[in-house]
């Protein structure tokens, strides 16, 4: 028997059993994984099959949990964006019910198999998903070692011009000018750039400063780890004993009490020290839900400076230095209608062109002749891929109506709080992004605060049973308690969200 360390919403913690599963259990996985290999193949094609799981995949099913091995960081950031969706339908198809899935580096696969598209050297793409992350921090970044993101590999713009420079003031000022430095934005739009920039020019320009770099899922485990093991007084001087504290995903300290104790005690003592703090979030301080108020006012304190999403010429350099990255020409008609095209965030940008390169590749493969990229083929390739990335109607207008007509604010609607009036607010704000947005389950539970996937198709059924229904709703408003019919309030979000 193992075991693992864990916090509550309450913050307290427990030690939860692993068990090794028993022959029967093992036998019985093992043709739920070969079902479930069967259900994929069949939803997705057996070509794409072939390329992208036969031989490439490891499936583990355990308790409802699903993990899919992989080789290297390249096939997760392409499967988890490509696929995600497929597998977890294949899974429900064959259990009969939702499962979490996860993807994780499997080193067997690593060492036996070349991914069909290792020949383009496409380096992984910028930190994705929870799984990824957790992946390769178990040999966590420390002052002597080298991160993957630099400045100068960073796209500077209008939309992130002031977040650039404020990251090269704690670099170059000996006492920076602000602390914390807090940076928030949307998803794939270079946070996490930034913060390993500034981790990678302390290295070069500061040698002798001790830098850390890590996640505040990380921070929490060490933290919770170091409780049950006694070694808090070893966790605190790490943590404590640094020029520069660099946490991204602070978001992931809601309704984690003492977890957020323990960081504050942590941030008082760097600042006391003149130490640097540099944070990441998808949300303004103020938006996070369930974060206490202590730490929301010394977020605020410091230099709160937001990135908002790159605009046209930026995005064109974007796709030529991905491009020159890869050692892959693409011609400037194809970067222009890539970049007029693909608005949202970096990744989306990034996605495309791996795309269109491995269209090429595959492609050039099947007949035996290179196949070069042009904008017939672009305009081809990537229609569906377009039409998916760049929404008419983004989730920050969604949470905003919603929040404004059910009389809430939208941190409420991301905290964990379920009273009736939050509640309908976070389900219509889920319905709606399903609706209107081309996100998947688990990008709109993580945008809606750090909800799972479940969380999400739940509210969706429910939303569906008002409006089918046409039940008769109530909450408790800003002018006192309200009722209306659930087809009106789907009719007002909607028209709220276009003017």
């Amino acid at each position: 028997m193992q075991g693992i360390v864990r916090e509550d919403n309450r913050g307290s913690t427990e030690l939860v059993e692993v068990r090794t599963a028993c022959p029967e259990q093992s036998r019985r996985a093992d043709s739920v994984v070969s079902a479930i290999s069967d259900a994929i193949a069949e939803r997705i094609g057996q070509q794409k099959f072939r390329i992208w799981f036969k031989n490439s995949t490891i499936f583990t099913f355990t308790d409802g949990h699903l993990k899919v091995g992989v080789a290297n960081l390249f096939i997760s950031s392409w499967l988890e964006s490509h696929f995600h969706d497929d597998i977890a339908h294949a899974a429900r198809s064959v259990i009969g019910s939702d499962c979490n899935v996860s993807f994780a580096i499997d080193p067997h696969l690593g060492s036996t198999h070349k991914p069909a598209l290792d020949c383009l050297q496409a380096p992984a793409l910028a930190k994705t998903a929870h799984f990824t992350h957790s992946a390769v921090t178990q040999n966590r970044p420390t002052s002597g070692q080298k991160l993957k993101l630099t400045f100068d590999s960073f796209v500077v713009g209008q939309s992130n011009e002031l977040a650039f420079n404020a990251a090269k003031a704690v670099v170059n000022d000996k006492q920076s000018p602000f602390n914390p430095l807090f940076i928030h934005g949307g998803y794939g739009l270079g946070k996490t750039h930034l913060l390993q920039g500034i981790c990678n020019e302390m290295r070069i320009s500061r040698p002798a400063a001790k830098w850390l770099y890590l996640s505040a899922e990380d921070f929490a485990n060490q933290f919770v780890l170091a409780l049950k093991t006694r070694k808090l007084d070893a966790f605190r001087a790490r943590m404590r004993q640094t020029d520069v504290l660099a946490i991204d995903d602070i978001h992931f300290l809601a309704s984690k009490p003492s977890t957020q104790e323990e960081f504050l005690h942590t941030f008082n003592t760097l600042d006391l020290g003149g130490r640097q703090v540099v944070l990441a979030c998808d949300a303004h301080p103020k938006m996070i839900g369930d974060l206490s108020e202590k730490l929301v006012n010394r977020f605020v304190s410091g230099m709160v400076v937001k990135i908002e999403p790159p605009d046209f010429k930026s995005r064109c350099e974007i796709c030529r230095r991905y491009a020159r990255g890869i050692n892959k020409q693409v011609p400037e008609e194809v970067i222009s209608y890539v970049a007029d095209n693909i608005k949202s965030n970096i990744r989306e940008l990034q996605g495309a062109l791996l795309k269109l390169v491995a269209f090429s590749s595959l492609q050039g493969t099947s007949v035996g002749t290179e196949v070069k990229i042009d904008l017939s083929m672009a305009q081809a390739v990537l229609a569906e891929h377009i039409e998916r990335c760049d929404p008419m109607v983004h989730i920050s207008d969604i949470e905003s109506a919603a929040a404004s007509f059910f009389g809430i604010t939208t941190s409420a609607i991301h905290s964990s709080k379920k009273d009736r009036t939050i509640a309908l607010a976070r389900h219509f704000s889920m319905y709606l992004a399903r609706k209107h947005t081309r996100l998947s389950s688990s990008e709109i539970g993580r945008l809606l605060g750090d909800k799972n996937h479940a969380t999400v198709l739940v509210a969706c059924k429910k939303v569906d049973d008002y409006i089918l229904r046409d039940a008769q709703l109530n909450w408790q408003g800003s002018a006192g308690n309200r009722v209306c019919q659930a087809k009106a309030v789907l009719e007002q979000l909607e028209k709220n969200i276009r003017s």
